[in-house]
C-alpha cells in the first residue's frame, strides 16, 4: 500500500512538475503598446477589412458552439433565441426581465437559467463576432510591434462576462485579422493564442469564422452552421420583384432600348449577346466571351477587332443595361441588400460588391405604394455621387410581361430617355 501511496505521489508531483513547466515556458507578460489616434486609426482599419458596416445592419445570425449551444440572434431587435439540451431562451439583450425560459417547451420561471444563457451568449458570441467589437463601450485600444508589424491590443475595461480580458489582434498585409493571443482570466497562462483564418463570406456581406484552433494543446473550437442575412430586407426585395414581374422579365429572351437617343442597343437575354451601336460603330458583344466579339465601322466588319471599341461597347452596355433593367438585379451575385428608411417609410438599399464596371456602387430605391421603384439615390464613388437621385417613371408592360422604365430625370433636372423600350420572345 505504502509504494502505492509513494507512485501516485511520485506521478502527481511529475505531473505538477510538468504543468510548472508549461506554464513558464509558454506564459507570456501582457505587452504595453501605444494608445491614441495611431491605435484607433489600425482598429478602423481592421473593420474595413472585416466589412463592419455590413455587420451593423445585419438582421439575423445564426450559428452553433461546438455543437452545444445554437443561436439565432435578431440582431437589431437585441434578442436572441439560446438553446442548448432541451431548453430554450428567448433572451432580450436590453432588459433581460423580458426574457422568456422553456424547458421541454414549457414557459416557465428561471432566473438562473436567464443568466446561464446571457453567460453562454457572451462567450460564444465572441468567438463569433469578436473582431466587431473593438470599439465596444469599455474598450482600450493599443498598437504593439508584434514581430516587426503592428497588432491591435484590445482590453474590455467593461462589459461582457470576464470584464478585464485582452486580446492582442495579428492582421495580415490587408488588416484582416488571422489570430489573437489573449490574456484572460479563464485561462491562467498569458498569451495563448487561437487562429482567425477560417473564413466564410455570408449573404449579409461580412465573413464570419468557422473554426478556431488554439496553442494550447492544438484545441479546436467549431463554429457550425454559420450565416448572417437581412430577412426583412429580402422580403421587401421580393416585393419589388414582383410588381415589376420579374418572373417575366427572367424568360424575356430579347430586350430593346436606346440610351439619350445615342446609343442604340438589341440585347439576346437568352444567349447574352448583345449589339452595341453608337455613332458609325456597332458591336456584336459577347460579354461572357469575349473573345468572339466582333465589330463594324459604317457596317463593314472589322478583320482585327479593335480592342478598346470592344472595351467601350462594354462599358457602355453595363452603364446603360443598369439604367433599364436595374431593379432585377437585387439578387445578382454579390450584392447587398439592407433596409434604409427614407421619410420613415422603408427602403432598399442595395450595394454591389462585385460586377459591373464599377464595383463598390450603392444605390438606395424609394418605392411606391405598389412596390413599384419611383427613384433611386445613387452612390457611386468613382463619379463623386452621394445620394444624387433619379426618378424611375413611365413604365411600360413589355410584350413578354416584364415592366421596364422608358424615362429618367437625373437631379430634378436632366431627362435621360431610354427610347422605344421593347421586351419580347
Amino acid at each position: 500500500m505504502k509504494k502505492l501511496f509513494k507512485f501516485i505521489g511520485i506521478t502527481l508531483l511529475l505531473f505538477i512538475g510538468a504543468i510548472a513547466i508549461y506554464y513558464f515556458v509558454n506564459n507570456e507578460s501582457l505587452p504595453e503598446g501605444e494608445k491614441g489616434e495611431k491605435a484607433d486609426l489600425l482598429a478602423q482599419k481592421m473593420l474595413v477589412a472585416i466589412d463592419h458596416e455590413n455587420f451593423k445592419n445585419a438582421e439575423i445570425l445564426e450559428w452553433n458552439f461546438r455543437g452545444n449551444h445554437f443561436y439565432k440572434w435578431h440582431k437589431q431587435e437585441h434578442i436572441v433565441e439560446v438553446s442548448w439540451d432541451k431548453n430554450k431562451i428567448i433572451l432580450h439583450l436590453k432588459d433581460t426581465q423580458k426574457s422568456k425560459v422553456y424547458i421541454e417547451n414549457q414557459l416557465v420561471e428561471n432566473q438562473e437559467m436567464i443568466q446561464k444563457a446571457t453567460d453562454f451568449f457572451n462567450n460564444d458570441s465572441f468567438w463569433f463576432i469578436a473582431p466587431h467589437k473593438i470599439f465596444d463601450k469599455g474598450t482600450e485600444r493599443s498598437i504593439v510591434n508584434y514581430e516587426g508589424k503592428d497588432a491591435l491590443l484590445i482590453t474590455y475595461s467593461s462589459g461582457g462576462t470576464t470584464p478585464g480580458d485582452s486580446y492582442l489582434w495579428i492582421l495580415d498585409e490587408n488588416f484582416m485579422p488571422i489570430a489573437y493571443k489573449m490574456w484572460v482570466k479563464i485561462i491562467p497562462i498569458g498569451g495563448v493564442s487561437a487562429t482567425w483564418n477560417d473564413w466564410k463570406k455570408t449573404e449579409a456581406g461580412f465573413k464570419i469564422p468557422t473554426k478556431h484552433t488554439l496553442s494550447l494543446f492544438g484545441l479546436e473550437i467549431k463554429i457550425g452552421d454559420g450565416k448572417a442575412y437581412n430577412k426583412k430586407a429580402n422580403e421587401l426585395a421580393d416585393k419589388i420583384l414582383e410588381a415589376i414581374n420579374h418572373k417575366a422579365y427572367q424568360n424575356t429572351q430579347f430586350i430593346e432600348w436606346s440610351f439619350r437617343e445615342k446609343r442604340f442597343f438589341k440585347w439576346d437575354k437568352k444567349q447574352h449577346i448583345v449589339d452595341v451601336s453608337w455613332d458609325s460603330i456597332r458591336v456584336n458583344l459577347h460579354p461572357n466571351t469575349i473573345e468572339k466579339s466582333t465589330v463594324y465601322f459604317n457596317e463593314k466588319i472589322q478583320q482585327n477587332p479593335d480592342e478598346k471599341v470592344i472595351q467601350r461597347a462594354v462599358d457602355i452596355f453595363n452603364n446603360d443595361s443598369f439604367w433599364l433593367v436595374a431593379p432585377h438585379k437585387l439578387y445578382d451575385d454579390g450584392v447587398i441588400r439592407t433596409i434604409q428608411k427614407i421619410e420613415n417609410k422603408d427602403a432598399l438599399h442595395v450595394k454591389y460588391t462585385t460586377g459591373g464596371s464599377t464595383p463598390g456602387d450603392s444605390y438606395t430605391w424609394i418605392l411606391d405604394e405598389n412596390y413599384v421603384p419611383k427613384s433611386f439615390k445613387m452612390y457611386v464613388p468613382s463619379m463623386n455621387m452621394i445620394g444624387l437621385e433619379a426618378t424611375w417613371e413611365d413604365w411600360i408592360t413589355t410584350q413578354s410581361g416584364t415592366l421596364l422604365p422608358k424615362n429618367h430625370i437625373v437631379a430634378g433636372k436632366t431627362p435621360l430617355p431610354m427610347g422605344n423600350v421593347k421586351g419580347y420572345n
